[in-house]
C-alpha cells in the first residue's frame, strides 16, 4: 500500500474522522491529509492526528456512554461511531490503592485497572479507534503484529464487526494469549522470531497488500489515539484534575506518549486546571532500551534483543522510544527498569495488597514504582497513578511456581486443627 495514496475504490465520507483535520509529522511538523498514511511525505517521520476542536464541555462528556466513545469529540472517529458494532471498551475502574500505598510509603496512590476491558487489556482502546479508521478508509482486512494483548483485541473486534482478521505473533508467545486469540476464529499466524521480526514482516505485507489495515502500522496514527482515553478517564475519575505523578509501562512507548498528549489536550481545552505533572516509564531489564538511553543521557534508543518474562513489553526496537525520552525529561520524570524477579514480586504485591491480579506488565509497573520510591526519583507525598494494563490470567506461568495451597489435609476437622488453621 502506498504511503501517500488512499484506496482508489473508496471515498471517505464527510465527518469520518470527527474533529480530526489532518496528519502531522512528529519529526518535521509537515502536514498530510487524513488517510491510511503513517510516514511523512517530506522526511518519513511518524505521523499523528491533528484536530480543530470546537467547544467541548465536561457536561457533554459526562452525558456520553460509559465507554471510550464519551470522548468522541477528542478522537479521530465520527459522531455516529457508537452505531457500528464494536467491543465498547473503556471506562475501567480507578482503584484507590490505600493498602499498597501504605506498604510502599506513599501518601495517595491510584491504580488505573485496564484488565476490565473486553479482552482484558488496554489494547481494546487502541483497537477500537483503529477499527473505526479501517471502516472509514474502506479497508477490508483487520491485521496486526502482536506480543499477545493486541492479538486478542484485534481478533475479538474483527469478530464483533464481522470482518476478516489476520494476526501475526511470535511462535513462543504465552499459551494463554495464543488461545485467547485463536478462539475468536480469525486467522492466527505464528512466526519464528521475536516481536521485532514479526513487526518487520507485517510492515512488508502492509507495503504490498491493498486493503489491509495493520492497526499498528498503516493505521497507527488513529490506533495510537485510543490511548489518550486512559488520560481522559483518569482526569474525569479524579474529579476533573490531573495526578501529580503517573507510572506507565513501556513497550513501543505509544501509551505513555499518548497519555501525555491526552493530559495536554485536556488542559488546552480548559477541561482541567493547568498543572505540572511527572510521567515515568517502566520497563523490564531484559528489554529496557528506553531506560538505558534515559540513564545514558542519549536521545537515540539503541535496539536490543528481548529476554524477559514480560513478553507484552518485549519490543526491542520501540517506535516511540525517543518520544518517551522527550516526555519523561520534559515533565521531570524518568524511565527505570526492573528484573524478572522483581516483576514477579510486583505481581504478587499488587494482588496481595489490592486484590488486583495484573499480568507481567503490571508487575513491571508496580516494581518500577517501588524502585522509583527507593531511589528518591518519585515523591511519596505527591498523588500518584499507576497503570495496570492487563489481566494476570494471561500470564499465569509467571507466578505458577510461586503460589498454591498452603497445605493439603484430609477432609476431617481433626486434620484442620492439627494443621493449625484455626
Amino acid at each position: 500500500m502506498s504511503l501517500t495514496t488512499a484506496p482508489e475504490t473508496h471515498t471517505i465520507r464527510e465527518g469520518a474522522f470527527g474533529n480530526a483535520t489532518h496528519l502531522s509529522c512528529r519529526a518535521c511538523g509537515a502536514q498530510s491529509p487524513l488517510g491510511p498514511y503513517y510516514a511523512c511525505m517530506e522526511c518519513f517521520g511518524p505521523l499523528e492526528v491533528g484536530y480543530s476542536y470546537g467547544t467541548v464541555t465536561r457536561e457533554q462528556i459526562e452525558a456520553g456512554p460509559k465507554n471510550i466513545w464519551r470522548y468522541q469529540p477528542l478522537l479521530p472517529v465520527p459522531t455516529d461511531v457508537e452505531s457500528f458494532p464494536n467491543t465498547e471498551p473503556g471506562y475501567t475502574r480507578l482503584v484507590k490503592a490505600d493498602n499498597l500505598a501504605r506498604e510502599l510509603g506513599l501518601k495517595t496512590l491510584w491504580v488505573k485497572d485496564d484488565s476490565g476491558n473486553p479482552t482484558h487489556s488496554f489494547k481494546d482502546r487502541v483497537v477500537a479507534t483503529a477499527l473505526s479508521a479501517t471502516r472509514e478508509l474502506g479497508l477490508k482486512v483487520f491485521a496486526c503484529p502482536s506480543t499477545g494483548n493486541l492479538a486478542n483485541a484485534v481478533a475479538a473486534a474483527a469478530a464483533r464487526a464481522g470482518i476478516r482478521s489476520v494476526v501475526f505473533i511470535p511462535s513462543n508467545l504465552e499459551r494463554a494469549k495464543i488461545i485467547t486469540t485463536a478462539v475468536y476464529g480469525g486467522t492466527l499466524v505464528a512466526v519464528d522470531g521475536n516481536y521485532d521480526d514479526v513487526n518487520k514482516l507485517a510492515s512488508e505485507i502492509a507495503g504490498e497488500e491493498e486493503g489491509w489495515a495493520f492497526v499498528n502500522v498503516n493505521v497507527r496514527p488513529y490506533y495510537s489515539e485510543g490511548s489518550k482515553t486512559l488520560a481522559f478517564e483518569i482526569a474525569e475519575q479524579l474529579g476533573w484534575r490531573l495526578p501529580q505523578q503517573i507510572v506507565v509501562p513501556v513497550a513501543s512507548g505509544s501509551q505513555l506518549t499518548k497519555i501525555d498528549k491526552g493530559f495536554t489536550e485536556l488542559q488546552n481545552l480548559g477541561l482541567v486546571d493547568t498543572c505540572d505533572y511527572k510521567v515515568y516509564g517502566a520497563q523490564a531489564t531484559g528489554c529496557s532500551p528506553v531506560a538505558q538511553a534515559f540513564r545514558d543521557g542519549h536521545d537515540v534508543v539503541k535496539p536490543v534483543k528481548p529476554d524477559t518474562i514480560a513478553k507484552s513489553l518485549a519490543i526491542g526496537n520501540p517506535a516511540d522510544g525517543p518520544y518517551v525520552l522527550d516526555v519523561t525529561r520534559r515533565t521531570g520524570g524518568a524511565v527505570e527498569d526492573v528484573t524478572d524477579e522483581e516483576v514477579v514480586e510486583g505481581i504478587q504485591l499488587l494482588a496481595r495488597t489490592e486484590g488486583i491480579f495484573g499480568e507481567t506488565a503490571g508487575g513491571v509497573t508496580v516494581a518500577t514504582l517501588k524502585k522509583l520510591l527507593a531511589t528518591g526519583q518519585l515523591d511519596p507525598e505527591a498523588e500518584t497513578v499507576i497503570i495496570n494494563s492487563g489481566d494476570g490470567l494471561k500470564t499465569l506461568d509467571a507466578v505458577a511456581d510461586r503460589v498454591g495451597p498452603k497445605v493439603t489435609i484430609p477432609a476431617t476437622y481433626d486434620a484442620f486443627v492439627k494443621a493449625g488453621l484455626q
